[in-house]
C-alpha cells in the first residue's frame, strides 16, 4: 500500500511539473484522478479486491465438508486516461492474486512442447484507444474480446460470487489484436453497437503466435434506449429502471489454429485446432427486476489432439445456457437465482461430462458493485452422458466481500 501511495504522489508531481501551472486537477468520483490544467494528460487510478470463503460438501446427502476455498480471488489495479488528445485514451489493468492469473505450475511443466501458458499473467488489459468521432472507437492491444454477455461484464459487476459454469467452459476471454466499435442511433431511443476484433488467437500474454488468427464479431440491439448508468454492463437492476430496458445481442468467433483447449484460455494443446463459437444473450431490467440469459455453442471438427506420450487434449465442444433472475429492493438488498447447464457434444462424451448448477444468492450493495457483500448457496450435478451415469452431486456455500474504488 505504501508503494501505491508513493506512486500516486509521483504521478501527481510529474503532472504538475509538465503543466503550465503547478496545480493539477484532481477528481475522486470514480477512483483517484489526475489531470494537467491544459488537459494534455490525465490518469485515473482504481483498485478492487474480492475476498472469498467457500465450502463444498462431500455430496448432496453428506453435508460434511469436502473441500474449502479461502483466498483473495481477485486483486486488481487499473489505470485509465488520455494522452495529448482526449480522443487518444488508454486502459491498463493488472492482476496480483494467484487465482487471477490463469496459470498453474502444472501448465508449465506438463508438456515438453508447451509454449503458451508458461508463466504468471499479471497484465490483463493493455489497450490504446482512438475515438475519431461519436460513432467510432478503435483499439489496439490486449483486451476483452466482444464475446458472451458475462465476459464483457466486469467480474466486479456480478450478482453472484463468480461467472457461471457456461462462461467457465466456453468464454473467449482476452486476446491481443485490433478492436473496433461502431454505434448507430441515439442512446435515448433505439441504438445498436457493432463490435469487431481481429486477434492473435493465443490469449493474453502469449509467448509466440502462429499465422492463424481469431475473428470475433458481436452486435448489440437496445430497442428501448440506453440503460441507466450503463446498466447493460452490470448484473442486477441496481438503478431500478423507471422504464423497461432491453438488450439483445449475438456474436460469433472463429479461431484458426488455436493452441489452447479453450482457445484463448485453458491448457496447451499438443498441436493446433480450429473451432467456431456461437453466442447469443438477452437482458431485461425494470424497477428492480433483472432477467439475463445467454447461450453459447462451440464446434470443432475432430476436437482431439494427441501428444507424443499418448496423452490427449481436446477443444471442449458443446452447448451452454445460463439464466439469471433477480430483484433489487430499494434498500439495496438483492435476491437472485441462477440456472446453468453445460452439455458436451457426442464427439467428446468420453472426456467431458454434463454439468448442471442451481444457485441462490443474497447481496447487500453498500456502494453499488464497488462495495458489496454476497452469500450464495449452490447445488452442482455432474453426469456422464455416454454411460447415463450420475457422478458428483454436492452443495456449496460461498461468502464473498468485494471492495474497490
Amino acid at each position: 500500500m505504501k508503494k501505491i501511495i508513493l506512486f500516486i504522489f509521483i504521478i501527481g508531481a510529474l503532472l504538475t511539473t509538465n503543466a503550465q501551472t503547478k496545480t493539477p486537477y484532481f477528481s475522486y468520483k470514480s477512483g483517484i484522478g489526475f489531470a494537467t490544467p491544459d488537459s494534455s494528460y490525465s490518469m485515473n487510478i482504481r483498485f478492487r479486491i474480492q475476498n472469498r470463503a467457500l465450502m463444498n460438501t462431500l455430496s448432496d446427502e453428506d453435508f460434511e465438508p469436502g473441500s474449502f476455498e479461502a483466498r483473495v480471488r481477485r486483486c486488481r489495479l487499473s489505470f485509465t486516461g488520455h494522452v495529448v488528445n482526449p480522443k487518444l485514451t488508454y486502459y491498463l489493468q493488472l492482476s496480483f492474486a494467484r487465482g487471477d492469473m490463469d496459470w498453474t505450475v502444472t501448465d508449465a511443466i506438463s508438456s515438453s512442447n508447451a509454449s503458451q501458458n508458461v508463466s504468471p499473467n499479471v497484465v490483463r488489459d493493455a489497450m490504446i484507444f482512438y475515438k475519431p468521432n461519436h460513432n467510432w472507437q478503435l483499439g489496439f492491444g490486449q483486451g476483452k474480446l466482444p464475446g458472451n454477455r458475462q465476459r464483457v461484464n466486469s467480474s466486479g459487476a456480478l450478482q453472484f460470487y463468480d461467472r457461471s459454469i457456461v462462461n467457465a467452459n466456453f468464454t473467449p476471454d482476452r486476446d491481443f489484436g485490433i478492436f473496433s466499435t461502431y454505434t448507430i442511433g441515439h442512446k435515448e431511443k433505439f441504438h445498436m453497437l457493432l463490435k469487431n476484433t481481429i486477434s492473435s488467437g493465443e490469449g493474453r500474454n502469449s509467448n509466440q503466435s502462429n499465422y492463424g488468427l481469431a475473428y470475433t464479431t458481436r452486435i448489440e440491439f437496445l430497442p428501448l434506449g440506453a440503460f441507466t448508468d450503463g446498466g447493460d454492463y452490470f448484473e442486477g437492476d441496481l438503478a431500478r429502471e423507471e422504464k423497461p430496458k432491453i438488450s439483445i445481442a449475438a456474436g460469433y468467433l472463429y479461431n484458426d489454429m488455436a493452441v489452447r483447449t479453450g482457445g484463448q484460455l485453458g491448457r496447451d494443446l499438443f498441436g493446433q485446432k480450429s473451432y467456431n463459437l456461437y453466442m447469443a444473450d438477452f437482458m431485461f431490467k425494470y424497477k428492480g427486476i433483472c432477467w439475463a440469459s445467454e447461450y453459447i455453442r462451440r464446434d470443432a471438427n475432430n476436437p482431439y489432439v494427441y501428444g507424443t506420450d499418448k496423452v490427449t487434449r481436446l477443444i471442449t465442444t458443446g452447448d451452454g445456457i445460463n439464466n439469471q433472475l433477480s430483484y433489487c429492493f430499494k434498500s439495496m438488498w438483492e435476491l437472485a437465482a441462477r440456472y446453468s447447464l453445460v452439455s458436451p457434444h457426442k464427439d467428446v462424451l468420453k472426456s467431458f461430462n454434463q454439468a448442471e448448477q442451481y444457485a441462490l444468492g443474497v447481496t447487500k450493495y453498500l456502494n453499488k458493485h464497488k462495495v458489496k457483500a454476497q452469500f450464495n448457496i449452490l447445488y452442482n450435478k455432474e453426469r456422464n452422458l455416454s454411460k447415463q451415469l450420475d457422478l458428483n452431486k454436492s452443495f456449496a456455500a460461498v461468502f464473498q466481500v468485494e471492495l474497490g474504488i
